[in-house]
């Protein structure tokens, strides 16, 4: 059989490569679970005529359909979900009655997309969610929690320095309805187009595709221009001179945000106003949040989200929500082939159990037995080798510590780090909590000195 051939953007992690994520997703669901999120699952599937709904990104999607099947197929228009905020509109609906609102979920899962691979784009990529969705209204102090907890859930995390930037629909809405724009919703999209496109190209697509005069652009862009995290957020929109109602309320909002996660922020992970934020997404209402990663501004924005007042209806309920996605591949996979984020070890053993011969396998099971009863992770030797060639297997492997039993019956630890043994009784001894499991280890000035 000849050698496989890689498939371009479906990226699989080498063991040490996998503890990073494993430890960033154990991480950041804790922090998620302290907060009273509950996790679900959704099936990888659903109706193409719900995936497409939209109409953005329909020519993205996997479709999943049997070799043999036939048009007849009961599993005929399936595809694969793009993102987990489908099959979870989907699954409220379904399981609404079942479900106690407030409804607060986290979900972690792999999406597909069928795009142009590329650094943080991926064909298969694994995502984070939260949402706090309500029947009929949702209180507008979830849309501050939920922002506060993925700040902290992100803070928790060895990355390079996080910035949420965040800014209100309601605000921009209303400043372009309070200038006179013609068309709101188009110049929402043009101002999205910042980040690429210059100021001037942006000016021009005000003024052909929203209807505003050369004057009104300008005034756009000076709002685009506000980038603050504290209180002058309003003396700044204020300066502008444009008054409507909504500019009003959007403002009161993205102040409470930055008010509200004022005590959660560090030099580390910070959240501030941005007013040229938009995310193009129609379905945003109010609260709209990007994050950023310093350093690696190239990958866009590693997370985002905001709130949506219909997040799914069945005719007679609207259930409206605020949630943020952060993009777990698309964030590690760069640190990882950077070097910038590491496993410790590639496997989870802490010990291996030396044999003297063959003989000895059964009482060096018994020591493994021992020790995995009380939590520690370790494997006995492949083979009765000279204990030169076991160590160097353990070292290899990145397994710090070999057990070592003597003809006396007792035994030896041997940290082959330090090349410190003691003698160790297999119901005492225990590792220094560091050993006990791999860790995540970073290598760049990019990030802080942290593990997990």
């Amino acid at each position: 059989m000849s050698k496989p051939t890689p498939l371009s953007g479906f990226p699989e992690l080498l063991p040490a490569a996998r503890v990073v994520e494993r430890e960033v997703v154990a991480s950041i669901s804790r922090t998620f679970e302290l907060h009273g999120f509950a996790n679900i699952e959704t099936r990888a599937v659903e109706p193409l005529e719900r995936l497409a709904k939209g109409g953005e990104i329909d020519k993205e999607i996997y479709v999943l359909r049997r070799l043999q099947a036939d048009d007849s197929a009961d599993d005929t228009g399936l595809g694969m979900h793009f993102d987990l905020t489908v099959p979870f509109a989907r699954y409220v609906l379904e399981h609404a009655g079942h479900l106690e609102f407030p409804f607060r979920r986290f979900q972690i899962q792999p999406a597909w997309r069928g795009e142009r691979p590329q650094e943080g784009r991926y064909r298969q990529f694994t995502q984070a969610d939260i949402d706090i969705v309500g029947r009929d209204e949702l209180a507008f102090h979830h849309d501050v929690e939920v922002v506060r907890v993925m700040v902290q859930a992100l803070g928790a995390l060895p990355l390079p320095a996080l910035s949420f930037q965040v800014n209100n629909r309601k605000l921009i809405q209303g400043f372009y309805r309070g200038l006179g724009i013609p068309d709101v919703t188009a110049a929402i999209r043009a101002i999205d187009k910042l980040d690429k496109l210059p100021a001037e190209a942006v000016a021009a697509l005000l003024v052909e595709q929203a209807g505003a005069s050369a004057e009104q652009a300008e005034r756009c862009l000076e709002l685009a221009g506000i980038r603050v995290a504290d209180a002058s957020l309003v003396e700044r929109v204020r300066a502008l001179g444009v008054a409507d109602e909504l500019l009003d309320r959007g403002l009161a909002e993205l102040s409470a945000v930055l008010e509200g996660c004022a005590d959660v922020v560090d030099d580390h992970v910070t959240v501030e106003a941005n007013l040229r934020i938009a995310r193009g997404l129609d379905y945003y209402t109010g609260t709209v949040v990007e994050i950023f990663m310093r350093g690696y501004e190239r990958l866009k924005s590693v997370g985002g989200g905001g709130r949506y007042d219909a997040l799914a209806s069945d005719g007679r309920t609207t259930y409206p929500g605020v949630g943020i996605s952060f993009g777990v591949s698309r964030t590690l996979l760069p640190l990882i082939a950077e070097g910038v984020l590491g496993g410790s070890r590639a496997v989870p053993s802490a010990v291996l159990v030396a044999l003297t011969d063959e003989d000895s396998r059964p009482a060096a099971q018994g020591v493994a037995d021992a020790l995995r009863q009380r939590g520690i992770p370790c494997e006995v030797a492949t083979s009765p080798q000279r204990f030169g060639k076991q160590i160097r297997t353990a070292e290899r492997r990145g397994i710090p510590f070999v057990w070592f039993l003597q003809a006396d019956g007792t035994s030896q630890v041997k940290d082959i780090r330090s090349g410190d043994q003691i003698e160790a009784d297999p119901t005492a001894w225990t590792p220094p909590d560091g050993d006990l499991r791999p860790t995540i280890v970073t290598s760049s000035t990019h990030t802080e000195e942290n593990s997990l």
